[in-house]
């Protein structure tokens, strides 16, 4: 019995044995993976930095009272053009209590004060009088006689001005309980962008506690810019006089030009990222009309450089910081070594070859980036 159970055994073994061994020899004999390779190609590379923003006008001019009150005329809506000087609006002036008897005090105390120039004068010229008898009776000398006509003159213009004063009071507080309208102008040439009051609306004046309430907001639509930010990371690249090519997502179908012209040298951090501000100019070309708000997204150009040797940056493949591609020496079994690569500026997609490849040669296509591999 013994004898059969390992007669069976050793036939087992014998078997898998062989099977196992023709399974790796099978293996062997499928051959070597065999990998994809591309070659370099001869392009245009454009290396950009973005920066997102809006269009703005550049000069924007908030128009406000000079009086506070209630808006009682408007003549104008946004989108109008205005010129320097145009009547926006009218403002009916209307003062509050406090300021009514600020003025009613300031009444009392000019007509009190008139009232003592006019006794004052009145005291006056009677003694002038009184002492022109003396001084033609010879009674006193003309230097005495002088002195009460120099009395009489002052007092005459102390009258004056007590009168000129109370009236100037009187007016003052007429125009502030509003007996005058205020109107409002335009200070400059351009489009109404924005009328934030209706008719009936109350406005505070500008002044040093208060910046007062906007009647209507006007901008030169002629000069537009791109106000934007963009991140740390690229804001060294960046110099003043860089062309930018903007996409408007209210016109996604053309590339607007502009001109950089401003970098901020102070960050602001926004959500956990230090971003800095820009400003471009825009160059408009003839028929272009852009309305101030819309959004727009602005490719920098740091770098261009045409028809020159070039791979995709999905065939690079790195130790440490060394960029290296793995270059086909044979093709029957493929054979590759690796070679070292100095490399230039990149798009995103296709990098600079400045050394170590050259056009005819086949670069692999590493396993991760295969197309025709699964996983």
């Amino acid at each position: 019995m013994k004898k059969i159970i390992f007669g069976a055994f050793g036939v087992g073994f014998v078997f898998v044995s062989a099977w196992l061994g023709y399974y790796f020899y099978s293996k062997n004999q499928s051959g070597d993976e065999v990998f994809e390779t591309e070659k370099p190609t001869t392009t245009d590379i454009i290396e950009k930095a973005v920066a997102t923003g809006s269009i703005v006008p550049r000069q924007e001019v908030e128009i406000k009272p000079q009086a506070s009150g209630v808006i009682e005329d408007l003549y104008v809506e946004a989108g109008d053009i205005v010129h320097k000087g145009q009547l926006i609006a009218h403002v009916r002036v209307v003062q509050n209590l406090d300021g009514l008897n600020r003025d009613q005090i300031q009444i009392n105390s000019a007509r009190g004060d008139l009232d003592a120039a006019q006794v004052n004068y009145q005291n006056a010229e009677r003694e002038l009088q009184r002492q022109k008898q003396l001084f033609d009776q010879g009674v006193i000398s003309e230097q005495e006689y002088n002195s009460f006509q120099l009395d009489y003159n002052v007092r005459r213009d102390a009258l004056k001005a007590a009168e000129a004063n109370l009236n100037l009071v009187r007016t003052g507080a007429v125009q502030r309980s509003g007996g005058v309208t205020n109107a409002i102008y335009s200070t400059v040439d351009g489009v109404v962008l924005d009328v934030p009051v209706k008719v009936g609306s109350s406005v505070i004046e500008r002044n040093t506690m208060n910046e007062g309430t906007t009647v209507a907001s006007i901008a030169n639509m002629n000069t537009i810019v791109f106000e934007g930010q963009i991140d740390e990371s690229e804001v060294g690249k960046l110099k003043v006089g860089m062309d930018l090519n903007l996409t408007i997502g209210a016109l996604p179908d053309k590339v607007f030009k502009a001109k950089l012209e401003y970098i901020s040298p102070k960050g602001t951090e926004e959500e956990g990222a230090i971003k800095f501000d820009i400003r471009a100019k825009l160059l408009l070309q003839e028929g272009d009309y852009l309305r101030a708000g819309y959004s727009a997204n602005a490719d920098i150009v740091l770098e261009k450089k045409d028809n020159i040797l070039a791979v995709k940056e999905s065939l690079l493949q790195f130790k440490g910081d060394t960029a290296y591609v793995e270059v086909l020496t044979s093709k029957t079994p493929q054979k590759f070594e690796e070679r070292i690569l100095e490399t230039g500026i990149s798009d995103g997609i296709n990098i600079e070859v400045k050394k170590g490849l050259k056009k005819e040669e086949e670069v692999k296509v590493p396993k991760g980036n295969n197309p025709n591999t699964s996983g």
